[in-house]
């Protein structure tokens, strides 16, 4: 055990770096698993950050579109908080070095993503938006010397005492070992979501629900966890993470068509291929189940320009051997970004006294039940900065602190792969794209069953996130934004509101359903 000054911060993507550069010259201690940039969803954000920069848009109209997309279940005073901070934070990424694509005016370029009114999100080098912020939010941290960062270690638990979270649990990444625990004054949870507790996912292979997990198994409250988003256009390559095919490209004016060449978005939604995600990604998995192979066809709207303004599709395509220029890309929905998470209130602080979260760990209530594209980093940029002064609120004054050394024990090695693999095939299976309640009761019980054979606290934070979605899925007997029942297909105006949870309220979901 090591006591530390230190604030601990839990997760290295934007959110966890963000935070860190706004707590200094405080002493902080960041847990990463992978070294800085390689394991972070927001590294692999190719859309951009949603903001009102363009001249005639207004944070009041961001707002609109973020609570019209969320289908019912938004904050409204969340989405005015997080869309009115968005211009001071693309202008502070812009003064740490990021360089976010300029119009020869100066001006910054706007990209059109799905259910914004108008062209909003800024965007860098076509699709390269989260790999050159973080690289920018890397150099000011490898800057600061009140920043430690531990890489190749991986959370595995919180310390709670009397409500109060008093450190956290810690382990290698990379080798089999015992855990070490450091006690700190304060936790920020900033380590992504869950999208890798499904077989086909956007995300980096690490990010598997497990924050959310030991949040939930230490008690904090969950919030949303049954409104995941899929992504209508991951590139169907059989990689595993699927690569993505920007929603910028469709703003571009690609589109999406079947094996007939047929444009099967515009029967089911006016805005067509620019409709909200869950309703593309839902058109794009009907079509590949009835075998009408979709694609997604960006010949005519940039020919050529598609290799240069999009070089993370291109090169994901090269892979594949598929040549954007001449063909469609296939694509299949995967899960993309949780809505839900640890609930947090307006200044960013779980149930559970001491721990904050922002990212896509936390729920704030901006998401809703369908995320308004390109708001997850803004997301991540705002609750960062209210974390940090909702931290140095809480501890005054905080005393220099020398750096952490930890020692670990053997123990064992953390993911049982098979079992995994298991895990994420029922997820996709039956908590998917459509659910129903014989899916979502058939991926409970592998859920059990894998939970049964873990053996260690990683495994089990990973049961526990699977657990909270499946049952909150299921007790949720309405379609609504990113979850879609066959057997409820139909909003029920009285369940316009947003989940509440325990993981003890969950397992007892999960317990009912075994029995039948």
């Amino acid at each position: 055990m090591i006591e530390t000054n230190r604030i601990i911060i839990v997760g290295a993507g934007l959110g966890a770096l963000y935070a860190a550069l706004k707590l200094a010259p405080r002493p902080v201690l960041v847990i990463s698993p992978e070294t800085l940039g390689e394991g972070a969803s927001s590294a692999w954000a190719q859309g951009g950050v949603a903001a009102a920069m363009a001249a005639g848009d207004t944070a009041e109209a961001h707002a609109r579109d973020t609570v019209t997309a969320g289908a019912g279940t938004v904050s409204p005073e969340i989405a005015r908080l997080v869309t009115d901070e968005a211009r001071q934070h693309i202008l502070e990424l812009t003064n740490l070095g990021t360089p976010f694509d300029r119009d020869a005016e100066g001006g910054y370029v706007m990209s059109r993503e799905a259910a914004h009114s108008q062209a909003r999100v800024v965007r860098v080098k076509g699709d390269q938006a989260g790999r050159e912020i973080m690289q920018t939010l890397i150099g000011a941290v490898r800057k600061s010397p009140s920043i430690q960062v531990l890489e190749g270690v991986l959370a595995q638990g919180l310390e709670v005492k009397d409500g109060t979270v008093t450190g956290v649990w810690i382990e290698r990444a990379y080798a089999p070992s015992g855990a070490t625990l450091i006690r700190s004054p304060a936790v920020l949870l900033a380590g992504g979501g869950s999208g890798g507790l499904f077989a086909v996912t956007t995300n980096p292979p690490r990010i598997r629900g497990q924050v959310i997990g030991m949040a939930a198994r230490a008690g904090a409250r969950i919030a949303d966890p049954e409104f995941v988003q899929f992504h209508p256009t991951a590139i169907a390559s059989g990689e595993d993470p699927a690569p993505l095919a920007t929603e910028a490209l469709r703003g571009e004016g690609a589109t999406l068509i079947n094996i007939a060449g047929e444009r099967f978005m515009l029967a089911v939604h006016p805005d067509a291929e620019l409709a909200p995600r869950d309703i593309v990604a839902r058109a794009v998995y009907l079509e590949r189940q009835a075998g009408r192979e979709p694609a997604l066809d960006t010949r005519a709207a940039l020919g050529a320009e598609v290799l240069t303004r999009f070089p993370a599709v291109a090169e994901s395509c090269k892979r594949a051997g598929i040549d954007p220029v001449s063909q469609p890309i296939p694509v299949a929905p995967a899960a993309h970004y949780h809505m839900g998470g640890i609930d947090t209130d307006e200044m960013g602080q779980s149930s559970l006294d001491r721990l904050w979260v922002c990212g896509e760990a936390s729920s704030t209530g901006l998401h809703g039940a369908n995320r308004l594209a390109s708001n997850g980093l803004l997301e991540a940029l705002v609750y960062a900065r209210i974390c940090a002064l909702g931290i140095e609120a809480a501890l005054g004054d905080t005393e220099d602190a020398e750096e952490v050394s930890p020692e670990f024990s053997e123990g064992n090695i953390s993911v049982n792969e098979e079992q995994l693999m298991r895990l994420r095939h029922a997820m996709t299976d039956g908590v998917g794209v459509v659910r129903d309640a014989a899916g979502l009761k058939s991926a409970l019980r592998v859920i059990a069953d894998v939970e049964a054979h873990a053996c260690t606290e990683t495994m089990r934070n990973m049961t526990a996130t699977a657990t909270l979605i499946a049952a909150a899925a299921l007790a949720r007997e309405e379609s609504r934004g990113g979850h879609f029942r066959s057997d409820f297909p139909d909003s029920d105006p009285n369940m316009a509101q947003r989940t509440k949870m325990t993981l003890q309220e969950a397992l007892q979901i999960r317990a009912r359903a075994l029995e039948d």
